[in-house]
């Protein structure tokens, strides 16, 4: 098929392999994860807030510990999506705008959740619990749907046509409903709600930018294949949206 070239939302959906871009994405994303494991493992935030006279430590230390676990799946995850399922081109500015937002909420929420900002400790509970599944869930979501569509793409037969299966079957945008899912408990986990307005600002830059741009590329892309499969099919919460 034809290579078409767009640029959607700031995103670049034009293929290439983008070697440079990826290295420095991974290994900049694996400087996050070792800032995070200082903060935890090493004491760093009292070493950071001692330079102001602040006496401010992880005093939530288990539930830091469960958070930087979080910190490395994430980075697993997206390891695996940038070197195997991510075939589009990645533009410099892509790279440090997503890594300026990672190191921003990965850090942000370990500091919440591990108790650098108050004086006691939460018990791990059945709200821990169910955030914590909705991580998991909202990873298998995102990471097992892109994987199933990789699988499928990989088949000669295939080739230009649009994938329709799996996941993929119960909302054209599984992959971000499952982002959705994750942040939600992630969020959840810091046991500051105020964090939630996290996943809910990612799926409104869903449902009102990334979305429809996406559309529109898939529409020009695959025609009344694609037209037929957005009328059948919810776009972002399968069975409601």
């Amino acid at each position: 098929m034809e290579n078409i070239k767009t640029n959607t939302s700031g995103v670049n959906r034009e293929y290439a392999r983008s070697i440079p871009q990826k290295w420095t994405f991974v290994l900049l994303h694996l400087g996050i994860v070792a800032f995070c494991a200082w903060l935890t493992y090493f004491d760093g935030w009292s070493v950071i807030t001692s330079i102001f006279d602040l006496n401010w430590t992880f005093i939530d230390q288990d539930r830091a510990l469960i958070l930087f676990a979080c910190v490395v799946l994430y980075w697993v995850r997206h390891t695996l999506t940038v070197f195997y399922l991510l075939a589009r081109k990645i533009e410099w500015a892509e790279v440090f705008g997503v890594l300026s937002f990672m190191a921003l909420f990965e850090i942000g929420l370990l500091l919440l959740g591990g108790g650098a900002f108050r004086d006691y400790t939460i018990g791990l509970g059945w709200v821990d619990g169910v955030a914590l599944s909705l991580l998991a869930f909202g990873s298998y979501l995102n990471s097992f749907s892109e994987i199933q569509r990789k699988w499928w793409k990989k088949d000669s037969q295939n080739k230009g046509q649009c994938y329709t299966a799996g996941l993929f079957s119960y909302a054209m945008h599984i992959n971000y409903f499952g982002d959705f899912v994750l942040f939600t408990g992630w969020c959840l986990f810091t046991y500051n709600y105020w964090s939630l307005l996290l996943p809910l600002s990612m799926a409104y830059s869903f449902v009102y930018f990334h979305i429809p741009s996406l559309d529109l590329h898939l529409a020009e892309r695959y025609g009344d294949e694609f037209k037929s499969y957005s009328i059948a099919t919810k776009r972002f919460i399968p069975f409601v949206y």
